[in-house]
């Protein structure tokens, strides 16, 4: 690890300005961050942290939907009676984040930030049609993943929440790694009020929605829709793991587990 500063602001208008000021990093869990900067991936002169800001935390039912503060861990999210209660799909996903340690460090806002290609947050997102909320605004869920490691986020900006609509019905199945337990290909289904949506996570660059699959679910919520579906290969990964065309078979298989998880 090479040197770097420290800054721990107490309120949120400090942490914005202190990253604007000093182009350094935000610190959420550093479940991320910190392994890159081992590696020498990210080399911030500054670090944000901002475990003490208390408005970033909690979760809470709000009329027809979840929120859920930005430095909510994945174990709180997963443990949570509340998002128990009403999105089960997803303490599910939460639940399934890497092992116990991190579960317990890392948060939502800090995973979504990062926009690995193969988080599993992300796929809640896009899937659910969650709204992101910042220091400044709030962004859509189809407006908010750009590309590799990229989001709609600006200098300064700070996720502070993530509020998500109550699904009829959701599921989310992945086919982990089993070294890192990140997804190879992760599907997460959802019936929302403003029709299916099914987002994928681990198969190219950037979590996206199948417009193959909610067009076939969209006529039949059904496993059999679902496996039935072709999806293209176009733009999807090839890596030691696996090729485009595995994951392109893995895609509407691990979609027709999720609408049977869903019921």
């Amino acid at each position: 690890m090479y040197s770097f500063d420290l800054v721990r602001p107490t309120n949120l208008a400090d942490a914005a300005s202190a990253l604007t000021n000093s182009g350094g990093k935000a610190l959420a869990g550093g479940q991320s961050l910190i392994s890159a900067m081992k590696l020498r991936l990210a080399q911030p002169g500054t670090l944000v942290d901002l475990s003490g800001l208390a408005e970033l935390k909690g979760i809470a039912r709000e009329g027809n939907a979840v929120k859920i503060g930005a430095l909510s861990t994945h174990a709180q999210v997963a443990e949570s009676t509340v998002v128990t209660g009403a999105i089960p799909a997803l303490a599910h996903l939460a639940h399934g984040i890497g092992d116990r340690a991190i579960r317990n460090m890392g948060t939502i806002g800090g995973s979504i930030a990062h926009n690995d290609p193969a988080a599993c947050y992300p796929a809640a997102i896009l899937a659910l049609n969650a709204t992101i909320r910042t220091n400044t605004r709030t962004i859509a869920a189809d407006d908010f993943f750009k590309g590799l490691y990229e989001t709609a986020l600006g200098d300064g900006e700070i996720i502070t929440s993530v509020t998500f609509p109550i699904p009829a019905k959701a599921a989310y199945v992945k086919f982990p790694s089993p070294a890192s337990r990140f997804a190879l290909v992760g599907v997460f289904v959802a019936q929302t009020p403003g029709g299916v949506r099914v987002a994928v996570t681990g198969a190219k660059s950037c979590v996206f929605r199948s417009a193959e699959l909610e067009r076939a679910l969209a006529k039949s919520f059904s496993s059999d829709a679902a496996k039935s579906t072709t999806v293209s290969t176009s733009g999807l990964n090839a890596d030691l793991h696996a090729s485009p065309e595995y994951r392109a078979h893995l895609i509407p298989v691990l979609a027709a587990r999720a609408v049977a998880a869903a019921g």
